[in-house]
């Protein structure tokens, strides 16, 4: 079996030492590399040695042919469906997400993509990890958690576009209410009082790509630590929608496969220094059952329409698709070692 690692930060993350469902763990001691699946699964991978490294070297090879779990059809008609829930006040906005997957070549190793994401899109909380039944390439822009102490601040992302002239009214809405929703589902583990948003809808550029960007800060009560502050604000609010219980249960009904790591919460926990990083699981690779998944989405509102909405998902999808094809690093540089 390949030697288990995770990168992150410039960290390198090597010799296996522990591997847990418990997210109490994250409070014992230890450095830990965290998966969370969008439906609750939890893996938290403590490793013994971390130290300033790069990537392990390793070959890709492009996927195969990817297919969608919904395709544009099926999206639109998804989309109308949000709509018409909202007309009848059942959600104010809904987060519909489709996932892809194509064969995964032989030989092709998370590590090789990892790199590739490094060069091509580089992203604030990327991290690879490959460990037993977990091999993720996540090149993430968006802040679900992260944890100084007892500070915990959450950044949610809503609204996207090409450029800022792409932005419409309809984003900053959108970003608002789920500010809303952060601030309520911190509230429930957060001192009284100590909830603020520094930063409402900055404008942030990434690759390709422009996002509206808030900063969700709070201050955990005594007695709370991870378990508590994930149980209170997981799936994350910007991948969910609003009220998030209705949300989740109409998306159940209309997304016919599971996200898995999409959507979910991927990153790092030092134990030891009471601090770590939890992104959420966007622009995120993971390998499967001999296939390699993506997943893209957007968030519905009743100003949503249903094109734009489908556009937007192969918009945020484009250009993480070229890097795993190879396309603009030559191909000699993709496949590698």
């Amino acid at each position: 079996m390949q030697e288990a690692f995770a990168h992150v930060g410039g960290l390198l993350a090597t010799g296996l030492a522990d591997l847990t469902d418990d997210p109490a763990a994250l409070d014992s001691r230890g450095w830990w590399a965290v998966v969370v699946t969008y439906e609750g699964k939890v893996t938290c991978i403590r490793f013994s040695r971390v130290r300033p490294a790069p990537l392990p070297r390793a070959p890709w090879r492009p996927p195969g042919e990817w297919r969608s779990s919904l395709d544009r059809d099926g999206y639109v008609a998804g989309v109308q469906a949000i709509r018409e829930a909202i007309a009848d006040g059942i959600v104010y906005q809904a987060n519909l997400c489709r996932v892809l997957s194509a064969p995964l070549p032989a030989g092709a190793d998370i590590a090789g993509l990892g790199a590739l994401l490094a060069r091509g899109n580089p992203a604030p909380y990327a991290m690879t990890l490959r460990a037993p039944g977990v091999q993720i390439a996540c090149a993430s822009p968006e802040l679900y958690l992260s944890r100084d102490g007892r500070v915990v601040e959450s950044r949610p992302i809503k609204g996207t576009g090409r450029t800022r002239a792409d932005l419409l009214p309809k984003d900053r809405a959108e970003n608002v209410m789920i500010v809303d929703l952060v601030r309520n589902d911190l509230g429930r583990v957060a001192e009284i009082g100590s909830v603020q948003v520094p930063a409402l809808c900055a404008t942030e550029e990434h690759p390709g790509l422009v996002h509206l960007v808030s900063t969700v800060r709070a201050r955990l009560r005594p007695g709370a630590g991870w378990p508590e502050l994930i149980a209170a604000t997981f799936p994350p609010g910007s991948v969910t929608g609003a009220p998030k219980s209705s949300a989740l249960t109409l998306l159940e009904k209309l997304e016919p496969v599971p996200r898995g790591p999409y959507c979910g919460a991927v990153g790092w926990v030092d134990a030891d220094a009471r601090r770590g990083a939890l992104a959420v699981g966007i622009r995120t690779f993971w390998a499967e059952e001999g296939l390699l998944k993506f997943g893209t989405g957007a968030g519905i509102t009743w100003g949503s329409e249903p094109v734009r909405e489908w556009r937007e998902t192969e918009l945020k999808a484009a250009r993480l698709l070229e890097v795993a094809a190879g396309e603009g690093l030559g191909q000699r540089e993709a496949a590698r070692p």
